[in-house]
């Protein structure tokens, strides 16, 4: 038989308590009164049930608060002092739990200052090149075609076609810029003599990128005599002296006037190099090659780089649409290439530098997308930690909501309580994070090569800065929130809450999240490393020790060639000097039109070509497959080449040493083959290439210095030489294997940056996992004594407390392990000479986690086991 308990104590009850804490409390208490009523007898029942009910009604009865505040009152409104309150409460939460606090904040301020971090690179990157008013218009010249079946562009141009830009398409162009490409020269006044990187450029081009003119005018380079510089040079050449209308030489031959002085160009823009500008017509009246070219309208040297900025009505693709066949019209021989002019918009000159062989624009913009994934993801990492680390200490905090609920809060007012406290959190973080960005600026602008600094007076970037903290303190605090505010009062205050079986996966999967992202970012440096290790360690052909090369950018260089060589030898600085046309590291001139026997007469061919002098071979210590070096014994090298094992099998030749190969019809006999020396990309296949005997084509000195002494005495030997060979310029100099470590720089950077970054979210990850175990720990203190008095050793308990976070960490990385293979596989197919992924990356970086993992439990679970039992069961 059911028994029930007098009705007209439930209506009593019903109104005093909210229709919501009615009916908890009545469903727990009718089901504990028919059990009494069954034990103990109906009226034994009824009078606890009596009594009960006084119990959980008392508050009601004392203050009915909840007439006045709660969530079924239309007047309830957030006063200011009740705001501040909650703050105040957060605040002493913050203080109360010190060690979960740290983590917190400190956690989640390195993910802020990584994100910021990264936000600033991007920025940087895609702000490249917008300092220039004429952003939008300003474009480069360039070609492109297909090449016995690959897709090729670049942007070395033709002379003739500036002129037909200019008459033909008059209407579509608002400027026609020839330019040189950014070059070494030296810049001369007085006594004064610097290396500097410059252009010679149209007279309108000042107009076109806008310079910001400090001295003298923009139209100064109509003078043929003329140069502008930079601020910078122009400080160092003179001083406090006044620089407009001052003449200086050029190279020791150009003698020219200063017209103009303008601001440096930013470090974010493609023109960051150009100090100084002198005219074009000075370039052409001084370089005789150049002057030929343009007289003789000479549409297959392709030598020279082409600016325009279209009109404000002109459209790129346009554009491009009307001057596509421009060069086929003159050079017919390329209609076999389908080879194209196009224009390349200032826009995408910093993030797509090149394409790939299908076509498909590729470059800068896959770092881009990549390092704001990581910002994305770390700062993901940091979040999860402050939502896992409030979540695992909610048992901690239900008392408190069930007695806020008790008396008469309700869930609105907990969520606010709870989203206070986040957004308190992340505005400390916050605070911390630009402190942390104002450190690490200058140690992250050397490893990327930028020169960042926050933008504190930039509107938006506050605007950003504090619109990303809320939402990251909404997001962050958001789990947390809404999930303690959710507890029932009834049963936190009676003893009987459970957070249940399930209440900790949340909690696990978000730390298996952050280690699957730790774990793929260690994998992916570890892989770009290898990538950049594996380049490094290919045979290069050729010895680039002690291997220097000297710029000649003097007619003294030229004119004193053999008695400059005689007079380095006898110095004992150098040990073997020649010329060349090309520095070692460098290939910077191809050419078709060779022929050969047994070459199939539709097959275009193209070749590297480098002129060299006698002692080039010796200089940079070629290595002989075939043949011989040339030699001053025969006189016939005159005309004789050298090739490449590359270039060998490009013709399919196998016994080359002695037969014919034809440039333009004249003939040179091949007397050598080399090994492949690796002067392009260390990452790229050699290309096949043609080496000459050319006196007059060059403009390079290769200097071997003497082994026997050191570098610096050799360096003082050979400099002395040069000061009396070429007394008004200075004597700079470049390291063969410096300038070969250069072509890893962007590779290197981005593996550096991602180590550092893979370093700070397993960081960010340990520090989480941290305040998880010692939460774990503190949670478990009464069992791990209980089974400390049953016998458990410290071994035993250690395992216990590391096993779960063990697993999570295994499941990571099994998670992680396909995800990188295929991105990072993907990443290395664009590489032609690419290193392999070895199964035991996989395999050393789950042991690296799972023993990071292991070490930041350990210390929490060690100190647990320790503790002495009677301690934690006393209060039992």
């Amino acid at each position: 038989m059911a028994h029930h308990p007098p009705k007209w104590l439930d209506s009593l009850v019903k109104g005093f308590l909210p229709p919501e804490l009615y009916e908890e409390l009545l469903g727990d208490l009718h089901e504990q009164f028919a059990f009494q009523a069954e034990e103990l007898g109906v009226q034994k029942a009824r009078w606890m049930y009596f009594f009960e009910v006084l119990r959980f009604c008392r508050p009601y009865f004392l203050k009915r608060r909840f007439h006045a505040q709660s969530k079924y009152s239309t007047s309830y409104t957030y006063s200011p002092a009740m705001i501040r309150n909650y703050f105040k409460i957060a605040f002493r939460n913050l203080l109360k739990y010190k060690g979960y606090s740290f983590i917190n904040i400190f956690g989640l301020a390195t993910g802020m200052a990584v994100a910021m971090l990264i936000g600033l690179w991007v920025w940087d990157e895609l702000s490249y090149n917008k300092s220039f008013k004429n952003y939008d218009h300003i474009a480069q010249v360039m070609q492109r075609g297909v090449f016995n079946g690959d897709f090729g562009a670049g942007a070395h141009m033709p002379l003739p076609l500036g002129n037909e830009l200019r008459t033909m398409y008059a209407a579509d162009f608002k400027h026609v810029v020839m330019s040189s490409w950014t070059y070494e020269h030296i810049l001369a006044y007085g006594d004064k003599k610097f290396t500097k990187q410059g252009n010679y450029l149209s007279p309108n081009a000042p107009d076109m990128l806008s310079l910001n003119m400090l001295k003298g005018t923009r139209a100064g380079l109509k003078d043929p005599s003329s140069i502008l510089l930079s601020e910078s040079v122009a400080k160092a050449l003179f001083g406090d002296e006044e620089p407009v209308g001052k003449l200086m030489k050029i190279d020791n031959k150009l003698n020219v006037k200063v017209t103009g002085v303008y601001e440096d160009l930013p470090y974010n823009s493609n023109f960051k190099d150009m100090t100084f500008i002198a005219p074009w017509d000075l370039y052409v009246s001084s370089e005789s090659w150049v002057k030929r070219a343009q007289d003789n309208v000479e549409w297959n040297n392709n030598s020279w780089e082409m600016l325009v900025q279209l009109s404000p009505t002109a459209d790129f693709d346009a554009v491009t649409q009307k001057i596509k066949g421009i060069k086929m019209k003159h050079v017919p021989e390329v209609v076999s290439f389908k080879n194209e002019v196009f224009l390349h918009p200032m826009s995408k000159w910093h993030l797509y530098t090149g394409w790939d062989k299908t076509g498909k624009p590729e470059g800068r913009i896959q770092y881009v997308w990549l390092f704001g994934i990581i910002g994305g993801f770390v700062l993901l990492l940091a979040c999860i930690n402050f939502m896992n680390l409030s979540t695992a200490r909610s048992e901690k905090r239900a008392k408190e909501v069930g007695i806020r609920k008790a008396v008469g809060s309700v869930r609105s007012q907990l969520i606010s309580q709870f989203f206070s406290e986040s957004l308190l959190v992340v505005a400390c973080a916050f605070v911390i994070s630009l402190l942390l960005v104002i450190l690490l600026l200058p140690i992250f602008n050397e490893v990327a090569d930028k020169q960042l600094s926050l933008l504190w007076t930039n509107p938006i970037f506050w605007l950003m800065g504090v619109s990303f903290s809320i939402l990251t303190g909404l997001i962050a605090g958001s789990y947390p929130s809404l999930y303690l505010s959710s507890f029932q009062p009834v049963k936190v205050l009676k003893g009987t809450f459970r957070a249940g079986r399930f209440a900790a996966v949340p909690r696990k999967v978000l730390v298996v999240i952050q280690f699957t992202v730790s774990v793929t970012l260690i994998i992916g440096t570890t892989i770009v490393l290898r990538q950049i290790q594996h380049a490094k360690n290919r045979p290069i052909g050729y010895d680039r020790n002690g291997l220097i090369t000297v710029t000649m950018n003097t007619p003294e260089l030229y004119q004193n060639y053999n008695a400059l060589r005689d007079a380095l030898l006898k110095s004992g600085g150098a040990v073997e000097m020649s010329t060349s046309s090309t520095p070692a590291t460098n290939l910077n001139s191809q050419n078709g039109g060779f022929d050969w026997e047994g070459k199939d007469p539709n097959f275009k061919d193209s070749f590297g070509t480098i002129a060299v002098t006698h002692d080039f071979g010796k200089t940079v210590g070629w290595q002989f497959v075939q043949g011989r070096d040339f030699s001053r014994k025969f006189s016939t090298d005159s005309s004789g080449i050298v090739l490449n094992e590359t270039a060998v099998r490009y013709m399919g030749l196998k016994n080359p040493v002695g037969k014919i190969m034809k440039w333009n019809g004249k003939p040179f006999q091949i007397v050598g083959v080399v090994k492949d020396m690796v002067m392009g990309s260390p990452f790229e296949p050699v290309y096949q290439t043609v080496f000459m005997m050319d006196y007059n084509w060059a403009g390079i000195i290769n200097i071997k210095l003497d082994p026997a002494l050191s570098a610096t005495e050799s360096l003082k030997r050979i400099e002395a030489v040069f000061q009396k060979f070429n007394p008004a310029s200075p004597f700079d100099y470049k390291f063969s294997d410096q300038e070969y470590e250069r072509k890893f720089a962007t590779e290197t950077r981005i593996g550096q940056l991602a180590g550092i970054f893979a370093a700070l979210a397993i960081f960010i990850s340990c520090l989480g996992l941290f305040g998880l175990a010692s939460f774990v720990a503190e949670q478990r203190t009464k069992e791990i004594g209980i089974r400390k008095v049953l016998g458990a050793t410290v071994p035993n308990l250690w395992g216990l407390l590391s096993k779960d976070f063990v697993v999570l960490v295994i499941i990571s990385c099994l998670i992680s392990t396909p995800i990188a293979w295929y991105s990072l596989n993907g990443w290395l197919h664009k590489y032609e000479y690419r290193t392999e992924i070895s199964w035991w990356i996989f395999v050393v970086t789950a042991i690296l986690a799972v023993g990071i993992a292991l070490l930041t439990v350990s210390f929490q679970a060690i100190k647990a086991a320790l503790m002495n039992p009677v301690k934690s069961l006393k209060s039992e």
